[in-house]
């Protein structure tokens, strides 16, 4: 039980100011501590402040005081009706504090009922009277709501409608299907500018195996507001999957115009290009998604190795860097890494460092260890002149790699080193008879 403090301190003339007794509760809590007892006193000061009776009501519950929590919100809702959030607070609480509880479902049934006298129309009231009728199994009601907000005009009526719909028939239901496609229909003639009834509108459409018509809706949706980009986006795809694909790349396109950072517009084009067949096209927008949204390593290492196939070492160099950023300790990024800014002349002379970085997060049995990474190291070292760890390298491609192609250019790039300097020429011309037999027309 709770001692109450107010009246002794009114007595002593000590009483507070409530504001100043909220404030101190604030800040109790935001110290870690309970800050009942100044919310409490704040209450017996000012019990009209809403905002406290919310406070002391929420803190009771937490404390299992359920009884004294209810007592709190039902007499503030019946001294103001006239306090939408109060209403709406009390029958939630009933619902909520009580699951199950057929008493306490039906008082909040009632509470609801009356509000809606109070607040005629009222779209928060009608959802939670609508829930309590289903949740006590009084269907007429139910679908008296539902034939009520069907039957009204805006975006709001046409959304809770959607909803009731979806609880109340089988998605199969031709008679409910045709009054919700209605009740769309007519709010997105008023209000074709909303976009959330517009996505919702188009959902349901396409939910119910009718693109043409969920196309129809963004439709009107995009040429009420042309800057609404996402949408936009989405009636992209939409096109595609609608097999309209050219009008679809043209409305995506245009967005990317306004804006480039457009992740999804970026994706969608890649893969209808992908579906076309045309990598090449497909390519710049995959290789966008990357750098906008992030992905798996594996996602970075695969688009760039098709970029450094096609010689776009620039442009892998710029994706791996990105993915190097999102994935630091992933070994095969930084061996593609490594690679790439070797191969793009404007970064070759940091070229070095980067092959060393990708041998240390490679290990003794990464991808560092295979041929073609070894090969583009042992190049690096050539052009720097330092041939030994070059020799190194070469030697490791000719002893692990079964491409004859490759083995042939290692063994040509062995025997270079070692007629250059003087040294091994018997081995060396062995290397040179031995590359020319693998691969005879190679370099």
């Amino acid at each position: 039980m709770r001692l109450c403090l107010f009246p002794v301190l009114v007595s002593l003339g000590l009483a507070a100011d409530p504001k100043q007794d909220y404030a101190r509760g604030v800040l109790e809590r935001m110290r870690g501590n309970d800050p009942t007892e100044w919310f409490e006193r704040a209450l017996e000061a000012d019990g009209d402040a809403w905002p406290l009776v919310s406070e002391v009501a929420g803190l009771r519950r937490a404390e299992g005081e359920i009884a004294g929590a209810s007592g709190l919100l039902r007499e503030y809702s019946l001294a103001h009706p006239e306090r939408l959030g109060a209403q709406l607070a009390y029958a939630d609480f009933l619902r909520e504090s009580s699951p199950g509880d057929d008493l306490a479902a039906k008082l909040a049934g009632e509470a609801l009922e009356k509000t809606l006298e109070h607040h005629p129309g009222e779209l928060a009231v009608i959802r939670r009277l609508f829930r309590s009728y289903e949740e006590r199994e009084m269907r007429e009601k139910s679908l008296g709501l539902f034939d009520e907000v069907a039957a009204r005009p805006g975006a709001g009526a046409a959304l809770a409608a959607a909803e009731m719909a979806r609880t109340l028939f089988p998605g199969d239901d031709a008679e409910a299907r045709a009054k919700v496609d209605e009740v769309f229909e007519k709010a997105m003639a008023r209000t074709p500018g909303d976009p959330v009834l517009a996505r919702e509108a188009s959902e349901h459409f396409r939910k119910t195996a009718r693109l043409p018509k969920a196309v129809e809706m963004l439709e009107a949706h995009v040429a009420a507001d042309p800057t609404s980009l996402a949408l936009r986006v989405r009636l992209g795809v939409l096109l595609f999957a609608a097999e309209r694909g050219d009008e679809g790349e043209r409305v995506l396109k245009e967005v990317l115009e306004i804006d480039p950072r457009q992740a999804l517009a970026h994706q969608a084009l890649a893969k209808y290009y992908r579906k076309l067949d045309d990598p090449d096209r497909a390519r710049p927008h995959a290789v966008e998604v990357l750098k906008l949204r992030g992905g798996d390593a594996d996602e970075f290492v695969q688009l760039a190795d098709e970029l450094l196939d096609g010689d776009r070492p620039r442009e892998a160099r710029l994706l791996l860097e990105k993915g190097l950023f999102h994935h630091p300790e992933d070994p095969a990024i930084a061996v593609d890494l490594a690679i790439a800014t070797r191969r793009d002349p404007s970064t070759r002379g940091e070229a070095a460092w980067r092959f060393r970085e990708a041998e240390a997060l490679s290990g003794t049995d990464g991808p560092a260890t295979k041929p073609d990474f070894q090969f583009e190291f042992a190049e690096c070292l050539l052009e720097s002149g330092n041939t030994a760890a070059a020799e190194k390298r070469l030697q490791s491609v000719a002893h692990t790699t079964e491409d004859a192609p490759q083995l042939a250019r290692a063994l040509r790039k062995l025997a270079g080193i070692w007629q250059a300097e003087g040294r091994n020429e018997s081995a060396a011309r062995s290397l040179l008879k031995r590359a020319e037999a693998l691969d005879p027309k190679g370099d």
